[in-house]
């Protein structure tokens, strides 16, 4: 069994967003980057496949330097080893080339990533690389089984959740309750250090997305607090303030 989980890397959620290059850019000075949260999922559940099933774990990361924290940090829950594409990514279809290109050189069985990153959100990654290969995909997938060639999942739909089985190779694009997140013990951190990072230059895209202004939502307003003892004012408020109701 071979297993790709692509991560990204993205500021924390907690982090506060500002802009350079006349707001062309983000500004990553002081900015957290931590592993997508959804990607975190795939990770997991990538690393309890591996060691129910045997074979290898490879993680891959489309991105510069500054992303190897991370990188090493998904070696030490338990990647075998790491891919990082030497780039600055500018859209979903750059990053799904990369991907593809190196799914195409190591004939992976099963490729898992989040559902979306938390940064664009665009959710459109695992797609692209499906159709680029030519293997099925889905998303999201909320518990996946292995069983010989074959995967049984769960995904999400509207109004509820829908059961598949398909044959592998396939991309899935993942979320919670697949699997718990994982935290990096000592001797995974140590061994972390000596195991394979391989970065390799980017194939080329044509620029298919071109930033012109980011803009940051406006601030939230003052927020009013109403006793439960008083709906009807909550009620009227509602109404005249809010026109909501």
């Amino acid at each position: 069994m071979k297993i790709l989980v692509c991560i990204t890397n993205v500021p924390d959620t907690t982090a506060k967003i500002s802009f350079t290059d006349n707001d062309t850019k983000l500004n990553k000075t002081g900015v957290q980057f931590i592993i997508g949260p959804y990607d975190d999922y795939a990770l997991a559940r990538g690393v309890e496949l591996k060691e129910q099933l045997g074979g290898s774990l490879t993680v891959l990361h489309v991105g510069e330097a500054d992303a190897e924290p991370q990188i090493r940090k998904a070696l030490a829950i338990g990647a075998d080893d790491a891919i990082r594409v030497n780039a600055d990514p500018q859209d979903s279809y750059f990053v799904a080339v990369q991907i593809a290109h190196i799914a195409r050189q190591n004939s992976y069985d099963l490729i898992l990533m989040g559902r979306e990153s938390i940064d664009y959100n665009s959710g459109v990654v695992h797609g692209l690389v499906g159709e680029m290969l030519g293997i099925p995909s889905y998303s999201p997938v909320m518990k996946l089984d292995l069983e010989g060639n074959n995967a049984t999942f769960t995904r999400e739909i509207d109004g509820g959740k829908e059961v598949l089985k398909a044959p592998l190779p396939l991309v899935l694009g993942c979320q919670e309750p697949i699997a718990e997140w994982k935290i990096p013990n000592m001797r995974g951190i140590m061994t972390a250090r000596t195991k394979p990072l391989n970065v390799v230059e980017p194939v080329a895209v044509d620029d298919m997305t071109v930033p012109q202004t980011y803009k940051l939502p406006a601030p939230k307003g003052a927020c009013r607090m109403i006793p439960a003892s008083e709906a009807e004012t909550l009620i009227k408020l509602l109404q005249t303030e809010a026109k909501v109701l």
